[in-house]
């Protein structure tokens, strides 16, 4: 592991974040407007109003002008302005700039021009600077130091847990430094990987995927470990069996994730095609410090790192006592398989009561709309669009051949809501035209996306134009599109992996059909549960475009996780006790564990909320609630109940073998009673 972080320690992942699909026309767009002149130019816009509303007066316009020489300090070419709106309530100065290669670079120099007009602003009045290099210097600066809050935050989160899962003032260190190391490394990979690549992700994301599953993982081990230890005097024994015996589990768990991750790969938004692999890559990571680091780690300390609550053979209940393992888990599994049907019943209204959140949600969120804290550029905009036609603020542009250019104008004016259009600059060669388009609608309104088809209707059929029609608006439209194709491909795709790997582990086809159904109906629920608590609660209006495809992706795969947990030992147990006893001992033995691993996964997810970008907190909260309903109630009430139903013939066509026994036949023999 030293060596890895030694050999990709100075790797660092592409910083674009490309929303549109690669083929999509506003892509093309984009590329031919970097072969002009100056294409590293855009426009500052500078929002001027009074703090009273009132009209701007004539002197206050001279105050504004005398701002020019203030703002060509930090101009690539000379600013304009004022522009008055029609009511006389604002103005607006123009200022261009050569922006950087990132977001980050161009932030300075927003910075800097901030700095200096507030020492300019007229009395009374406020000047805000926005744009689309204002807008992206303002991400920037939202996201710095993001990523170290979310990783102190999930440590924090999956320390606190820890120590209340086990007790112990030691024990929780173990597993959080064994998959500390694995995000660190994951980090390292996953940069390498996307420089390799050119692979587009969000950091964030992965750092989450590797303490949840990593966590869940150790869980997993260490609670066998800790049954183990109170049957076997040796501790490392003990744990050699833990190792062997949640191995199946861990690996067909990590499988379907990582295979689900995968399917990502053929999607056409550059964002979620990157994350499939990246995210792999992390999982991957992650298994392999909790199958080969975790171990030593554990073997070296002894048994005494459960201390104070150090377990010793003979700990275990004996039967015909008071006490059987997992005696509250116990209790509610037979509960449950005694009245299979209404608990099922009263399971699925649970869920549906859920879904009923999918009414009324939408998604695609404007620009604005998509960063939690609110920016200076953002309330720039909202005064800019109260004031002066809302396109002005993201104008649409068209490259066309040059010849055609009068008559794709022509063109673009016709359509309706289309303020102006009008050239504003040509290729090098003379060849192309670039068009500036001004809408009259809010930009990513329904009508303004509408706008967007038209516009290219129309200047498609112009002869020879090969028009192309691209701005921020063309690619909010053609990124709607990308994700939609996305989650019609990738959703089946997910579905797909997760069932054979289940038919492959538990060797039926009738266990898969039924566990995958459960499991698809509580990623539903819990995108509609998300939606309605987004809209209600924190007062997000849509889902982001990114959101239902990775929230649904993630309940599916990181689902079967907690399904293969308990399965594996509810066919096992099947072996010596039958499929109801069975599934009742394996609920007994690993609703624990579920549970505590169920209860990270969603608080590490919730930490997404710490960022900035709503489409991550989105995710982190309907991912948290379905992970704990997944918990609680799927793998509680739900799963157990249809095995009691189905009974012995869920195996079919192969039924449990004694082979898969879990316990030694003595143990078995003594719980028999």
């Amino acid at each position: 592991m030293a060596a890895l972080f030694g050999a990709f320690g100075s790797a660092n992942a592409p910083e674009r974040n490309d929303q549109a699909p690669a083929t999509a026309e506003s892509t093309r767009a984009s590329e031919l407007m970097a072969e002009f002149p100056n294409a590293d130019r855009q426009s500052v816009l500078v929002v001027a109003s009074r703090d009273d509303g009132a009209t701007v007066s004539e002197g206050e316009v001279e105050d504004l002008e005398d701002l020019l020489p203030v703002l060509d300090v930090h101009a690539d070419a000379g600013s304009t302005g004022p522009m008055l709106s029609d009511d006389g309530k604002a103005a607006v100065l123009v200022t261009p700039i050569e922006v950087g290669e990132t977001n980050t670079d161009t932030a300075a120099l927003i910075k800097e021009l901030r700095t200096d007009i507030a020492g300019h602003t007229p009395t009374g009045m406020s000047l805000l600077v926005t744009g689309g290099p204002a807008f992206g210097a303002d991400v920037a600066a939202a996201f710095a130091g993001a990523d170290v809050t979310l990783l102190l935050v999930t440590i924090l989160i999956v320390a606190a847990l820890l120590i209340v899962t086990y007790r112990s003032p030691v024990l929780w260190l173990i597993p959080l430094v064994a998959v500390g190391l694995a995000d660190g490394l994951a980090g390292r990979l996953t940069a390498a990987a996307g420089a390799a690549w050119n692979l587009q992700f969000d950091a964030g994301i992965i750092s989450v995927l590797v303490f949840g599953a990593g966590t869940n993982y150790a869980l997993l081990l260490i609670s066998r470990y800790r049954e183990e230890l109170q049957s076997t005097e040796h501790h490392r024994v003990a744990l050699s069996a833990a190792w062997r015996k949640t191995l199946p589990a861990i690996l067909a768990s990590n499988l379907t994730v990582v295979l689900a991750l995968l399917t990502l790969v053929l999607a056409v938004i550059p964002g979620t095609h990157g994350l499939g692999v990246s995210s792999a890559i992390g999982l991957l990571v992650a298994l392999g410090a909790v199958l080969f680091l975790l171990p030593p780690l554990l073997a070296v300390c002894g048994r005494k790192v459960f201390w104070p609550f150090v377990p010793r053979p003979g700990d275990a209940p004996r039967p015909g006592g008071a006490r059987r393992p997992g005696g509250a888990w116990r209790r509610i599994a037979t509960r449950v398989v005694r009245r299979p049907a209404a608990s099922l019943l009263a399971g699925l209204a649970l869920l549906a009561v859920m879904t009923t959140g999918l009414f009324g949600t939408s998604v695609g969120l404007d620009q604005i709309e998509k960063f939690r804290v609110q920016s200076e550029s953002a309330t720039g905009l909202e005064v800019l669009s109260e004031h002066f036609p809302p396109g002005e603020a993201q104008p649409i542009f068209i490259v066309a051949n040059s010849p055609e250019a009068d008559a794709v104008v022509a063109a673009a004016s016709d359509v309706e809501g289309v303020v102006r259009a009008h050239p504003v600059g040509t290729a090098d060669d003379a060849s192309l035209t670039k068009i500036m388009v001004t809408s009259e609608y809010t930009p990513s309104s329904a009508d303004s996306l509408a706008q967007i088809t038209e516009l290219r209707d129309a200047v498609h059929e112009v002869p020879g134009a090969d028009a192309v029609v691209g701005g921020a608006v063309a690619t909010d439209l053609d990124a709607r599109t990308g994700n939609l194709q996305d989650l019609r491909l990738i959703a089946p795709l997910v579905l797909a992996v997760s069932f054979l790997v289940l038919l492959i582990l538990l060797r039926s086809l009738i266990a898969p059909v039924l566990l995958l159904a459960a499991n698809l109906a509580s990623a539903v629920a819990a995108i509609g549960a998300g939606a309605w608590l987004s809209r209600v609660l924190l007062g997000q209006p849509a889902l982001d475009l990114q959101v239902p495809l990775l929230a649904f992706l993630f309940l599916v795969a990181l689902g079967i996780d907690y399904t293969i947990f308990l399965v594996h030992r509810a066919r096992s147990e099947a072996a010596m006790h039958g499929t109801r006893e069975g599934m009742v001992a394996a609920v007994a033995h690993t609703g624990g564990v579920i549970t505590s691993a169920g209860i990270v996964l969603a608080a590490v997810f919730a930490a997404l909320g710490v960022l900035p970008l709503v489409t991550l907190g989105q995710l982190g909260l309907i991912v948290g609630v379905g992970v704990i309903v997944d918990t609680l109630v799927v793998r509680t009430v739900i799963v157990p109940a249809i095995f009691a139903l189905v009974g012995d013939r869920i195996w079919w066509p192969g039924r449990p073998g004694r082979g898969e026994l879990t316990y030694e036949p003595r143990e078995r023999a003594a719980d028999a009673h």
